[in-house]
């Protein structure tokens, strides 16, 4: 079993308490690694690294070289691509051509992509009434920052924040779950050998309990973002409104509706349906769990969407092969079927799927068949809150201003899916939802070029794309008085 320390300032060290935590693989319950548990101590000591980086001259670097250092971060990334998918595989229970295809890749992009965007950041000038004034806009970093990820995509979501924040200036303190927390410490040697300067990147493993409550109150971060539940979610908030006023980026819960309108592709809507809620086994916040079809289609589509999803490969998550892998825990199956019990007892009718998957290598691991549930009505709780498993409700509708109006009844408002053959349908239903992405004709694929982030209980503010790389600068006006004569508004006489 590998041991790995926390990474502050440019060192490998012990928790001051010497405290560990073991990770679990999901997919069998086995331990794979130990790591330290940051201490408040040990929280204090990555900030303070970071502070000294930042005041140092990280923000002063000249762009190109602060991109440099992510390139090279990029490419020892793409060299140890088949290690770091085996360990987040493992570390997640999620199979490993999804790490491979997903979670390395988009990683590597960011950091690329995040590069090359922080040599294009540049002023505005304003055009101010009158002569006398030179009014320009500069951007500037917050300082030191901190990212706070979850367990279902730990290095892509990690890099998607801590790529911009680094290409801008600010420097980082990253915490990852506890739950799946070794590729993120693999970052630290990954800018390690990159060159990153000392205290600019910091990792801290560890709980929320101890080390996330270090990091959301600690009074010298200036930025914390976080992907993770609506109720943590409010805790961050509430710690940054004290003591020195944080900025947040939140990402948090979702209950993505799936509109399937009566002229669309049945099999392509389908075929991305079952990506939109067995991704990751369902633990993904813009997943789609609600699926309201068009009653002239309803017995079409529901016939061929079961007959493909029994056919979904659930196993091994090392086999290639393998389409679908555990719930990050046993504790979060036992959630998930609660979930469904509880709808089959209120009404809904069990159309697929209900039950844990225990079909050998799968016995020994939080594995659970993918759920289809109809139901009846849009208030059932299966429909208003996030199960964050893959569990799919459905429900018929015969107008599509009745469909729209069910998939806005929601707290959440991060994704959202219409799909149809005519244009005008998917563009004004497009308008209508209320929801940071909707996909038109596809479905749940974020890119790390174009803006992500929810709307409501769904969170505030935005990753990714050119709008994800300004929330790590804030706007600075410079107003320079160019008039030939000095003011003298009050008329003073000299």
């Amino acid at each position: 079993m590998k041991k790995f320390k926390l990474f502050i300032n440019n060192k490998w060290v012990d928790s001051s308490d010497k405290k560990t935590f073991t990770s679990y693989n999901p997919s069998n319950g086995e331990p794979i690694a130990e790591l330290a548990l940051a201490s408040k101590e040990d929280v204090d000591s990555a900030v303070m690294a970071a502070r000294k980086a930042f005041n140092s001259g990280w923000p002063e670097l000249d762009p190109d070289e602060r991109a440099d250092y992510l390139i090279k971060a990029a490419n020892i990334m793409r060299r140890r691509k088949p290690e770091i998918a085996e360990w987040e595989a493992k570390d997640v229970g999620k199979p490993i051509f999804e790490t491979k295809q997903i979670d390395v890749d988009m990683a590597i992009r960011a950091l690329e992509y995040f590069a090359n965007l922080s040599r294009e950041i540049r002023g505005e000038v304003v055009p101010l009434p009158g002569k006398n004034f030179f009014d320009y806009v500069t951007y500037e970093p917050y300082g030191v920052t901190a990212t706070i990820v979850p367990w279902n995509f730990p290095v892509h979501i990690a890099t998607r924040s801590i790529s911009p924040a680094l290409a801008t200036g600010n420097t980082v303190v990253l915490k990852a779950s506890s739950m799946a927390p070794v590729t993120c410490t693999i970052l630290g040697e990954i800018f390690e050998e990159a060159g990153l300067p000392e205290g600019v990147f910091n990792v801290v493993s560890g709980n929320g309990s101890i080390t996330g409550e270090a990091i959301i109150n600690h009074q010298d971060i200036n930025l914390i973002s976080f992907t993770g539940s609506v109720d943590i979610g409010r805790k961050v908030i509430r710690a940054s409104a004290e003591g020195n006023i944080k900025k947040v980026i939140l990402e948090l819960g979702g209950k993505g509706p799936f509109i399937a309108e009566p002229d669309c592709d049945i099999s392509g809507a389908i075929n991305t349906l079952i990506i939109g809620f067995c991704l990751v086994s369902g633990q993904v916040c813009c997943a789609s769990t609600r699926l309201y079809l068009h009653e002239d289609i309803y017995d079409e589509f529901m016939g061929l969407f079961i007959k493909r999803l029994s056919s979904l490969k659930i196993g091994d998550t090392m086999d290639p092969d393998t389409q679908m892998g555990a719930l990050i825990s046993i504790n979060d199956l036992e959630r998930v079927d609660n979930y469904v019990k509880d709808a089959v007892a209120n009404g809904a009718r069990l159309l697929y799927g209900g039950k844990r998957y225990m079909e050998p290598p799968c016995d020994k691991g939080s594995f659970y068949m993918p759920t289809v549930l109809a139901v009846d009505s849009n208030d059932m709780k299966c429909v208003q809150e996030e199960i964050f498993g893959p569990v799919l409700t459905v429900k018929k509708y015969k107008d599509l201003d009745d469909a729209i109006k069910m998939a806005n009844d929601s707290q959440y408002a991060l994704g959202a899916t219409i799909w149809s053959e005519n244009i005008k349908t998917v563009y004004w239903t497009a308008k209508k939802l209320n929801a940071g992405i909707v996909w038109m004709n596809t479905n749940e694929g974020s890119k790390i070029e174009a803006p992500y982030g929810g709307n409501k209980n769904s969170g505030v503010g935005r990753e990714d794309g050119i709008v994800g790389l300004m929330e790590y600068l804030r706007a600075k006006n410079n107003v320079l008085y160019v008039g030939k004569e000095y003011e003298n508004f009050y008329s003073f006489k000299y």
